[in-house]
């Protein structure tokens, strides 16, 4: 590369921009996957970030039975998940009191987010089995992804890059700040 090239991240050979995201690398590669893999509390990171500090683990809010983590991989700012304390795979699973709770705190994540950022909608949902997407299949967990007019513009399209605009560490202190207590 030229030292105008290196400077501007432009290959001249198709004249693209590129927009370095290398931490997501960890997460395609599987790099950060625990020995014995995600099926076991002991290496679920969801059974793990209720102990760790909300700085470290993410987490935005507590409850009796779900917490509220930031997505580490987030499709937008404000990217949530709500999930059971309890180590369960399948929505079938949960019982009464998990399911009220996790259906309260999605509605507050709503909420929360909406309050902070001003999205304009949400995409909610839970991929249940790693056929259906989930990237950790053995711990439920429900996707609250926030939404705004343009967000799918051409760099997810064309780029394949998302950008994120703010610090996971940011988003959180925000959300968490913003939660009722």
């Amino acid at each position: 590369m030229t030292g105008a090239e290196e400077h501007t991240g432009r290959d001249m050979a198709d004249g693209l921009d590129r927009l370095w995201t290398p931490h997501r690398m960890t997460y395609i590669s599987g790099e950060d996957r625990p020995e014995g893999g995600y099926e076991r509390p002991s290496g679920c990171p969801f059974c793990l970030a209720p102990a760790r500090s909300p700085e470290e683990s993410l987490v935005v809010a507590r409850g009796g039975h779900v917490f509220v983590v930031l997505n580490l991989y987030p499709y937008n700012p404000g990217h949530l998940l709500v999930c059971p304390y309890r180590h369960v795979a399948d929505y079938t699973e949960l019982d009464g009191p998990e399911t009220a709770e996790l259906a309260s705190f999605t509605q507050t994540a709503m909420r929360v987010v909406r309050k902070v950022s001003s999205a304009h909608g949400f995409n909610l949902g839970m991929n249940q089995g790693g056929v259906a997407g989930a990237g950790i299949a053995a711990h439920l967990h429900q996707h609250v992804v926030p939404r705004w007019g343009g967000d799918a513009n051409f760099m997810p399209v064309i780029g394949q890059t998302k950008v994120l605009p703010q610090l996971l560490a940011d988003t959180r202190d925000l959300l968490a700040r913003a939660w009722p207590a």
